[in-house]
């Protein structure tokens, strides 16, 4: 299985972006997929998950701000990015998980993607 991770880039304070993630290599539907991120020096964070029943989970720092969604067909899963700030400033690391009903800790996630960089400056 592979995570393919798109959409990172800069933009300026309070803008906004979309990262996407597709899985490839599998006919299995992944129960769960969603985004982690890990600034350096840092322990990996959770960013926001969803599963394939649509339910939803963000972590303290993103919520009201960012928005996951998925396309379950697909295996792809998106993250509407608003309001961005610098703290954003981080990689972002797709995560996905072929059971289970989240992600409670990193060791939770069965794949990862490449991460992707998102800047947050002016």
């Amino acid at each position: 299985v592979q995570l393919q991770a798109s959409g990172g880039g800069l933009v300026q304070p309070g803008g906004s972006l979309i990262l996407s993630c597709a899985a490839s290599g599998t006919a299995f539907t992944m129960n769960v997929m969603g985004w982690y991120r890990q600034a350096p020096g840092k322990q990996r964070e959770l960013v926001a998950f969803i599963t394939s029943g649509g339910s939803t989970s963000y972590g303290d720092s993103v919520k009201g701000r960012f928005t996951i969604s998925s396309d379950n067909a697909k295996n792809t899963v998106f993250l509407q990015m608003n309001s961005l700030k610098p703290d954003d400033t981080v990689v972002y690391y797709c995560a996905a998980r072929r059971y289970g009903l989240g992600f409670v800790r990193p060791e939770d996630v069965d794949y990862w993607g490449q991460g992707t960089q998102v800047t947050v400056s002016s």
